[in-house]
């Protein structure tokens, strides 16, 4: 059994690195749905069972604090923990982030290492 992932960036080859860095640190992955933007994360969310949402803050249509702001309001971060992967500096938009129950900020560029160490501390026994 792998993670149910999503990843949302409106990058295509932002997409692609973050799948590859997942499958170098290890994580097998049995579904991954990606999304251009927040709106379209919502829509897969609503649809599909998901474990874990990687997620650029700066996108069109919906940014990623709109989508977590919207996930929050659901009740949804306690059950989908999301982890934002972003060039985003702005203290107080990450503090907020924070606040409303993101579990990690990790700086672009990010080391496969570096995500490794922070989807190993939210699932230490492995994949859901």
């Amino acid at each position: 059994m792998g993670y149910r992932i999503l990843i949302v960036d409106d990058s295509p080859v932002m997409r692609r690195i973050v799948a590859r860095a997942l499958a170098a640190g290890g994580f097998e992955a049995s579904t991954t749905h990606c999304a251009e933007n927040g709106r379209e994360a919502l829509a897969v969310l609503a649809a599909h069972p998901i474990d874990i949402v990687f997620a650029d803050i700066n996108m069109p249509e919906m940014s990623g604090m709109e989508m977590v702001e919207k996930m929050a309001a659901d009740g949804q971060l306690p059950t989908q923990p999301v982890i934002i992967l972003s060039t985003e500096r702005n203290a107080e938009r990450i503090d907020r982030l924070r606040a409303l129950g993101v579990r990690a900020y990790l700086k672009k560029p990010f080391k496969p290492e570096d995500l490794k160490k922070v989807v190993s501390a939210l699932f230490p026994l492995g994949a859901p």
